[in-house]
């Protein structure tokens, strides 16, 4: 087998300063990475490569679609056709070319009278269950087919070509709608770049911008009173009393990724997104019991699996790990903070079995982009990316792996240019 190559995705890992009032009273400006104890990325950083790596493209939205296709060499000018459909391939469903899809949260929305009023109080309805976000995209699609919505003749004089539309459900708050002959020329949001603001300006626009804020509207009415949510508010968690819809596109088509690389790869993740990419690339894709996309996920599994994949004859292994994103979303620090320790452990479990079994390895870390506390979404700032030779001496001089030293490093123009990088060492 050739050198073992694996990437440790941390997704929304980067971030910008922010002050600590110290017990001395002393002020500090750091970053969760800078004051996360990573006594294996300490390690590691004095034998590796470090630099910056700029990994969405100029003119293009930053978010993990883009960026994750990039880190894995897929170049998103050319390949990237929409979020939500990487994330229907992932879910098993089978797109047809003019098919659309979006991704459809369920999100927590304020009581206001008003409904450009109300407020993106959680696009994840508390990390809504599967089982439970199951239960509510189902019985919605039901109660539109039952009150005869025909979801773009009945909100839409200007839709044409229409025949159905689909609900199908996803892994927690991220579902999926698809549109059989869907029409492009919509301006949605992304939930999680409103948190805590007025929906009303970020409401759907464009083609199907009637009809999908009217589904919005309709999905609000109906879900608020869903026995579900009246048991959610009961346990003292958020309700998922609406859909947000974004994050369309088209069916994608990714080169196969033994072909371009000649390595047999595998991913590991526990949200759509990113399996999706896998499945279009022909990797191998794992599921991990327990693997949750928050700070709560299974990181020992996730690690496990990855030895997994090589003992199954994988010699490149993806490991993307949501956590820190989901914490910077939700503007929680110490979670961001804990998320980074656990990312750190889970760097040297793999480290310290692959040493144990003296195969040769690469292994590189990095996040896809920032997910800044301050404004709790996605920046297209560069990111530090980590990258240790078994073999070879890597070391660049840096000795320390966090935003402010990266900037001391290389700097790669591109994620497709590290990813070629990354193979050749």
């Amino acid at each position: 087998m050739d050198k073992i190559k694996i990437i440790i995705l941390g997704d929304g890992m980067a971030d910008l300063p922010y002050k600590i009032d110290a017990e001395s009273n002393k002020t500090t400006v750091k970053t969760p990475l800078e004051e996360a104890k990573t006594p294996i990325f300490d390690a590691l950083a004095p034998m590796s490569e470090i630099g910056l790596v700029k990994t969405v493209p100029e003119g293009m939205k930053p978010g993990s679609d883009i960026a994750n296709l990039s880190v894995m060499g897929f170049n998103p000018s050319r390949y990237y056709t929409g979020r939500s459909p990487l994330e229907a391939i992932s879910i098993g469903v089978n797109m047809k070319d003019s098919d659309l899809a979006l991704r459809c949260n369920l999100v927590t929305l304020n009581g206001a009278e008003n409904f450009d009023d109300k407020v993106m109080i959680d696009y994840s309805a508390d990390e809504i269950s599967t089982d439970d976000a199951h239960t509510l995209i189902n019985d919605l699609a039901k109660h539109l087919r039952d009150k005869g919505y025909n979801l773009l003749k009945d909100f839409d004089d200007s839709a044409t070509g229409f025949e159905s539309f689909t609900f199908y459900g996803g892994v927690s708050y991220r579902n999926c709608l698809i549109i059989s002959n869907g029409a492009h020329g919509t301006d949605c949001t992304p939930p999680h770049d409103i948190s805590r603001k007025k929906i009303g300006p970020y409401l759907p626009k464009g083609v199907y911008g009637k009809c999908f804020t009217e589904m919005i509207k309709v999905s609000y009415e109906f879900l608020s009173e869903h026995p579900v949510n009246i048991g959610r508010i009961k346990n003292f968690k958020r309700p998922a009393n609406s859909i947000w819809l974004w994050g369309q596109g088209t069916k994608p088509v990714l080169g196969d990724f033994y072909k371009l690389t000649g390595r047999r790869g595998a991913v590991i993740c526990a949200v759509d997104l990113i399996k999706g990419i896998g499945i279009s690339a022909g990797m191998k894709v794992y599921e991990v019991d327990g693997a949750t996309g928050n700070v709560h996920t299974n990181f020992r599994g996730k690690a496990e699996t990855v030895l997994t994949a090589i003992e199954d004859g994988c010699d490149f292994v993806y490991l993307h790990i949501e956590a820190a994103d989901e914490s910077g979303h939700h503007g929680d620090r110490g979670d961001k903070i804990l998320s980074i320790e656990k990312i750190d452990e889970t760097t040297g479990f793999i480290k310290k079995r692959l040493d144990a079994s003296g195969k040769s390895y690469t292994l590189m870390v990095l996040p896809d982009h920032p997910t800044p506390l301050a404004t709790m979404t996605h920046s297209s700032d560069p990111v530090p990316y980590m990258m240790f030779d078994s073999q070879k001496k890597l070391a660049n001089g840096i000795g320390k792996y966090d935003e402010k030293a990266a900037k001391r490093g290389l700097f790669v123009e591109s994620g497709e240019a590290l990813f070629k990088r990354f193979l050749d060492v």
